[in-house]
């Protein structure tokens, strides 16, 4: 991945091609005009994240999994949740729907997915493995890399995978999938 796709990567979008054609330096110049507009939209974001995530530790779950599912969009909610424990975190990972946490997953670090993943009730944990293998597979596969054996054995129970090796030659999580198949 080069410096512009990097800078890029959180808008999910693939980088226009115009601006892969451009020189190096005016690339550089692209960059960093991007990541100054960020800092300055993004200014105070962390602070009000680990903020709310203090205040949450106060409130019942029952009060704060409706209001925030009703009220907070999934970007919000992985950006307070990443402010917090992995156990805060998975407290409110085993309460919420599992739609609207799947939504927010997509907002969250692989490897502390997969630490929430591991701490979660091990039904609820399944059923999410289940929800993502059926509609976001290569987000399972991303998560998948950092999981834990035991979680991995979740995976591989209910994943289908490419039959033939020749199939995984370049795909990016070759590594995985071949520790997901010695799984079955």
């Amino acid at each position: 991945m080069n410096e512009l796709e990097h800078v890029l990567e959180w808008t999910n979008q693939p980088v226009p091609e115009f601006l892969q054609e451009l020189h190096p330096t005016q690339q550089k110049k692209v960059i960093n005009y991007i990541e100054n507009q960020i800092s300055s939209k993004t200014d105070g974001l962390d602070e009000l994240y680990h903020a709310i995530s203090m205040i949450v530790k106060y409130i019942p779950h029952f009060v704060v999994v409706p209001l925030m599912v009703e009220h907070i969009k999934p970007q919000i909610a992985a950006g307070v949740c990443k402010k917090m424990s992995p156990d805060q975190a998975t407290g409110y990972a085993n309460d919420l729907p599992l739609d609207y946490f799947s939504q927010v997953s997509r907002y969250i670090d692989n490897p502390f997915m997969a630490q929430i993943l591991g701490k979660m009730k091990k039904h609820r944990a399944e059923k999410f493995v289940h929800h993502e293998l059926q509609h976001h597979l290569l987000h399972m596969l991303d998560i998948a890399e950092h999981l834990e054996e035991r979680m991995l054995a979740v995976v591989a129970k209910r994943v289908t995978l490419p039959e033939h090796s020749d199939d995984l030659v370049n795909h990016p999580h070759r590594e995985v999938i071949e520790r997901l198949r010695k799984m079955q």
